[in-house]
């Protein structure tokens, strides 16, 4: 390749950053007088013999937003889906009946729903794993069909070798799954460490403006992605093109999105460290954090900080008593966002009460530490 910078690469989004894919991809074709976007494809069926002819197949602007998903992943399909837990359920409908599903102990409340309904209906066995960095289960998967990883975990930021696991899982016939949700491909593609499928919540940091539902699949095994596509088209479990268009303008800012978020965090999470009344601080980009150098070298810290005050009382009432935090669920939009996690019952038992999660959006970073300070302080 030429060193001047004057000859563009023959291939010029093949070494563009993931930033910059954000930004590029799923755009049309740049011909005179053509659109910039990929329009809202409005329409419930088509002419007869195109690559399309029902709406419940494929869209235009799915294909746009799938098109870019799958670059940022570096994979060869993504498949969108009307939300995070269907993209989920997608992917366990891939288990066989009366299969073996390992997962780990603190996931995901959705997942954790998900996998405990359909082991009680006889769907499947779940067997369950401790994430660590040194983690060997090769026990747990002896006979596995499904190993299911979730690093960070949610919400307790828990820190999984996906490479490590991957070649457990294959080594025993199993495929494996990551919900990929806190990492975010701007900061790793999981299926460069081993993964079969990367799964994502796209509502969270990929749209990234809490304004739309949906979740996604992307893997390289052709055979996988046209099972997933058969299980979405049979079941209807598809998206709308509005929520598509929305999703795809949100992963534009992906990078500067994530960027700014992550450095909040890592600033607030260094500063709860010195509160007197903060007990705990869970974040991996602290080293403190037992995951700490396993994070850093793959996946990064993520935009997501925990911590614990001494009662469940008092996290309470620190979640409502912020100005600039929006009390609220949920995670990964421009806006900062604070709960207690425990004040949901279906949240597993093992999360602490006492524990507030953090979702670290955009705002100044000394705007959002003083809210959050004060709040602290009023409730000490």
């Amino acid at each position: 390749m030429s060193n001047d910078p004057s000859v563009p690469p023959t291939s010029p989004d093949s070494v563009w950053k993931i930033g910059t894919r954000a930004v590029s991809q799923g755009r049309p074709a740049p011909d005179p007088g053509a659109p910039v976007n990929e329009s809202i494809t409005l329409s419930s069926t088509f002419h007869a013999g195109g690559a399309l002819d029902y709406g419940r197949v494929g869209n235009p602007t799915w294909t746009a937003l799938e098109t870019t998903l799958a670059d940022l992943e570096s994979t060869q399909s993504a498949l969108c889906f009307p939300s995070g837990v269907a993209a989920i359920s997608a992917v366990m409908d891939l288990v066989p009946v009366g299969g073996v599903v390992v997962a780990p102990a603190h996931p995901y409340s959705g997942t954790r729903g998900l996998l405990n309904e359909r082991q009680s209906a006889g769907r499947f066995m779940v067997r369950e794993y401790l994430p660590s960095p040194t983690a060997d289960i090769s026990a747990e998967l002896h006979g596995a069909d499904l190993l299911w990883i979730e690093t960070p975990s949610n919400p307790l930021l828990e820190i999984s070798d996906i490479a490590g696991l991957s070649q457990q899982a294959h080594a025993a016939g199993a495929l494996v799954a990551i919900d990929a949700t806190f990492i975010t491909p701007y900061i790793a593609q999981p299926i460069n460490f081993g993964v079969d499928l990367v799964v994502h919540s796209v509502t969270k940091f990929l749209a990234g403006h809490s304004d739309v539902i949906m979740g996604s699949v992307a893997t390289n095994n052709e055979e996988l992605a046209t099972r997933l596509h058969t299980i979405r088209t049979l079941g209807g479990a598809i998206v709308g093109p509005f929520e598509a268009f929305l999703a795809l303008r949100g992963i534009r800012t992906l990078g500067v999105r994530m960027d700014r978020s992550i450095a909040t965090a890592q600033t607030i999470a260094e500063r709860l460290l010195t509160v007197p009344a903060v007990e705990k601080v869970r974040y991996p980009g602290l080293s403190s954090h037992p995951g700490h150098d396993l994070a850093m070298a793959t996946t990064g810290a993520g935009a997501v900080v925990c911590f614990e005050v001494p009662t469940a009382a008092q996290a309470e009432a620190i979640a409502e008593s912020t100005r600039l935090w929006t009390h609220a669920t949920s995670l990964g939009g421009v806006e900062s966002l604070i709960e207690r996690r425990a004040r949901w019952p279906f949240e597993h038992p093992e999360v602490p009460d006492n524990l507030i999660r953090l979702s670290v959006g955009i705002e100044d970073v000394d705007d959002l530490w003083n809210d959050l300070y004060q709040a602290i302080r009023a409730n000490s």
